[in-house]
């Protein structure tokens, strides 16, 4: 998946991308590490300026989950400017993960900005 990228289109109805970076939510709606998730990510993404919460209905978009292959709720993607994937994780993540995958998005690899880079392989958060 080195160098998936998703567009707002992808990202469904009324959904931008952030303009520093996108964290992406699937979801289901019986799913209790789902709610807590949403909570850390959006307390992130009110934390950190240009940064922007999506949250995806996994059952609603099966396209999407095929094409990334999402396989557990809750799943969380980060998105850099570009909407380049640059980290992926399943599970409820913690918010110093989160704010680490976003530092990594935001200032990507030394020397190069982040969503030039499409070599980089996605890595658990």
């Amino acid at each position: 998946m080195g160098g998936e990228r998703l567009s707002a289109a992808d990202l469904g109805a009324g959904a931008d991308l952030g303009e520093r970076a996108t964290l992406v939510q699937f979801s289901t709606a019986f799913c209790q590490p789902c709610r807590a998730t949403r909570r850390i990510l959006a307390g992130v993404s009110d934390l950190v300026p240009g940064v922007r919460h999506v949250e995806i209905d996994a059952e609603s978009r099966l396209d999407l989950v095929r094409r990334l292959d999402v396989v557990s709720t809750p799943t969380v993607l980060v998105l850099d400017a570009g909407g380049r994937i640059v980290e992926r994780a399943a599970g409820l993540p913690r918010k110093a993960d989160v704010l680490a995958a976003l530092a990594a998005a935001v200032t990507g690899p030394p020397g190069q900005e982040p969503s030039q880079d499409s070599s980089h392989q996605p890595d658990e958060m």
